[in-house]
């Protein structure tokens, strides 16, 4: 079952752990809103040693692209759709 739903404001965890991590550091700490759920998958970051942990969710995140470049300088209905895990994921209030 998904965490979050379609149309969904969130925050991208703003966290730099050592690692493999799949989440890009230009995400981190920005708003964007969920645009689908493709369910649960092996988590990479915790695979990529060699370990099996539980499977979590994979959400489609859009994001505005001037929201994550302060001097972008393309139009203004220029996005970015990441595919982030569910941890990453912050609810909004």
């Amino acid at each position: 079952m998904s965490k979050f739903v379609p149309g969904e404001s969130v925050r991208i965890r703003d966290d730099y752990p050592p690692g493999h991590i799949r989440t890009p550091v230009y995400l981190r700490g920005k708003r964007g809103v969920v645009t689908r759920y493709f369910g649960d998958f092996a988590n990479a970051e915790v695979e990529a040693y060699g370990r099996r942990g539980p499977r979590k969710g994979v959400y489609g995140v859009l994001f505005c692209a001037g929201d994550l470049w302060g001097d972008y300088k393309g139009p203004a209905h220029d996005v970015v759709e990441a595919d982030l895990y569910e941890h990453w994921l912050e609810k909004l209030a």
